[in-house]
């Protein structure tokens, strides 16, 4: 009894080793091309009209056509016996594998991503890797196994959308760039309560800068008045001890007036007199002092004013 095997395990027989299958594998678009309807109608031995394809791709036969002409020896791999004429193109089991894949990667590679990904040249053919002479068995180039990877881990990042393959007009190199509109679209996708908590968090910073900017004046407004006190009280100090002296000369001036007479009875008896006239003194500037020093004042701080 013959014993079958499923499509998905032929496909990957009969595409193992090819450099597009390894960038598809182990992505989201692997499991689009191991399940698609037209696999079910496809026999591997038979060979299939362009229009018929198209069909299945939901493309033109002139977009199909188009995107045969540059991989025709990736795609038909050299067979003399393919019934392909000048008018018609038919494509067997593994071609339409390729051609699928083919059109599944042109947008992220473009046409000449993909031919650098099969070492296609400038005519149309593969460049064929001379392999190392040797009578054992020849190991798996390694070179070719990291290329594989690398191709591998690139179509994983290009999966995730955040990063696109751009041609340069001027040198026509590709060159991988960050997608803004997707990175945009995510950040407006996030949860609207993830929104608010940053819309929250910045609500709360904008205020506590603005209780900073006011604490600054405040202090700042402090440090101006404080010293604007001192000097106040320096002059009021000043203006004090202004009052004293000129209290103390009017006291002299009023105590030799009234007291002169009395000098030459007294002559012999210096420190009475002194007493006295201190006593006289302190008498005077207790009975004058507040109300002079309270107008002083009211001068001072009335020119501060003005």
């Amino acid at each position: 009894m013959e014993q079958t095997i499923s499509i998905e395990q032929r496909i990957q027989e009969v595409l193992m080793n090819d450099p597009l299958f390894e960038v598809i594998r182990e992505t989201p678009t692997e499991q689009l091309f191991l399940s698609e309807p037209y696999l079910n109608e496809l026999i591997e031995k038979k060979y299939y009209s362009t229009p018929e394809i198209a069909s299945w791709f939901d493309v033109t036969d002139a977009q199909l056509r188009y995107y045969i002409k540059p991989f025709e020896e990736y795609l038909f791999n050299g067979q003399a016996s393919n019934p392909t004429t000048a008018t018609l193109i038919r494509l067997n089991f593994p071609a339409i594998l390729k051609l699928r894949m083919i059109l599944l990667l042109k947008e992220e590679y473009r046409v000449k991503g993909l031919k650098r990904l099969l070492r296609i040249n400038e005519d149309g053919h593969i460049i064929k890797q001379v392999p190392a002479a040797s009578t054992e068995i020849a190991a798996p180039n390694e070179v070719e196994k990291k290329l594989q990877g690398m191709n591998h881990a690139l179509a994983q990042i290009m999966q995730t959308g955040l990063f696109q393959i751009e041609q340069d007009e001027q040198t026509e190199e590709m060159k991988i760039t960050l997608n803004e509109a997707f990175l945009q679209q995510k950040i407006k996708a996030l949860p609207s309560e993830s929104s608010q908590k940053i819309e929250k968090l910045q609500s709360k910073t904008e205020q506590l800068e603005q209780k900073n900017k006011e604490l600054n004046e405040k202090v700042e407004e402090f440090l101006q008045s404080n010293k604007e006190d001192i000097a106040i009280k320096i002059r009021e100090k000043h203006i004090e001890r202004n009052v004293l002296n000129h209290l103390e000369n009017e006291a002299l001036t009023e105590y030799a007036t009234t007291k002169g007479r009395q000098i030459f009875r007294k002559l012999f008896h210096s420190t009475q007199i002194e007493i006295e006239k201190k006593q006289y003194i302190a008498a005077y500037i207790e009975e004058h002092f507040p109300e002079q020093l309270r107008q002083a004042l009211h001068q001072y701080h009335e020119r501060v004013v003005e």
